[in-house]
């Protein structure tokens, strides 16, 4: 049992709504046009949750032996760093995850084409790249490219092509509005972890910019999410749409907090926080839709 809790805490559960967010939202967008299909949905949505947890076992590993993670940290444990799971274990184990991820994807080949392979080996690549290879993006201040492009375009915008057969504006501006709204799970974990970032020379975002401009990316980020659920409105979709505004809301007053914390404690409600608003952002919208 200890062992099956060890691995569990190892795909990081509370990053897994992360993964379901875009993948419900570019559902119900497809639905609010008349042509939702269980099948890609579903698929879709196996996809992502499998590529979010490869990622995080390929995080853990890499992170592990390069000892970006170390027993001071903030945040919480580690299976390779804390000395639960052996390196190579955990290596193979986020490499046969992501190589069934995708070939659980090249299914979705049949619904919206041959251009889903490139997705396809883009998504698993990087996922690997992340914190892998010789320039890993999290290291060089691309985490947060990564995370708005996979997390919100590619998830958002791919799963409504799966079921629509096209991607139009309105997907494409929810998708980056969802990615951004994502991608403050990253801002708020990188925010607590920049001393251990600048000592392993992992450098993000916020040890690039300072903690300063993090906090105006957080808030800059909800704006425009707030923004484009505004302008669906004013496109003429119908008004139960902005109750996405109320995760907004609930945002900026997490931003304040983020703002003047500085315990452990007040770093985990901040990163629950923040990926709350992610899921409200997306769970709020989509029943707009689905309703509309």
């Amino acid at each position: 049992m200890a062992n099956i809790q060890i691995w569990f805490e190892a795909t990081r559960p509370k990053t897994l709504p992360a993964a379901v967010a875009p993948v419900v939202l570019g559902t119900a967008m497809a639905h609010y046009i008349g042509e939702f299909h269980f099948l890609p949905a579903v698929i879709c949505l196996a996809f992502a949750l499998l590529v979010q947890i490869g990622t995080n076992f390929a995080n853990d590993y890499l992170d592990g032996i390069k000892g970006t993670d170390t027993a001071a940290r903030l945040g919480p444990r580690r299976a390779v760093a804390a000395g639960l799971v052996l390196a190579s274990t955990m290596k193979w184990v986020a490499i046969g995850i992501l190589a069934f991820a995708f070939c659980l994807g090249l299914s979705l080949i049949y619904f919206g084409g041959w251009w889903l392979l490139a997705v396809g080996v883009s998504s698993v690549l990087c996922a690997w790249f992340y914190t892998g290879g010789p320039y890993p993006l999290a290291y060089n201040g691309m985490g947060d490219v990564f995370v708005v492009l996979f997390f919100g375009l590619i998830a958002v915008g791919g799963t409504f092509h799966v079921q629509a057969g096209f991607v139009s504006q309105e997907v494409i501006l929810l998708g980056l509005a969802c990615g951004l709204v994502v991608n403050n799970i990253l801002v708020v974990n990188n925010y607590r972890d920049i001393d251990e970032d600048l000592q392993a020379n992992k450098r993000t975002l916020v040890v690039l910019l300072g903690r300063r401009w993090a906090l105006v990316q957080y808030g800059l980020s909800l704006l425009f999410a707030g923004g484009v659920l505004s302008w669906l409105v004013w496109q003429g979709m119908g008004p139960m749409v902005l109750l996405g505004w109320l995760a907004i809301a609930y945002g900026f007053c997490l931003l304040g907090k983020l703002a003047k914390a500085s315990m452990p404690v007040d770093f985990l409600a901040a990163l629950k926080g923040a990926a709350l608003v992610a899921v409200a952002y997306s769970g709020l919208v989509s029943l707009a839709l689905f309703c509309l």
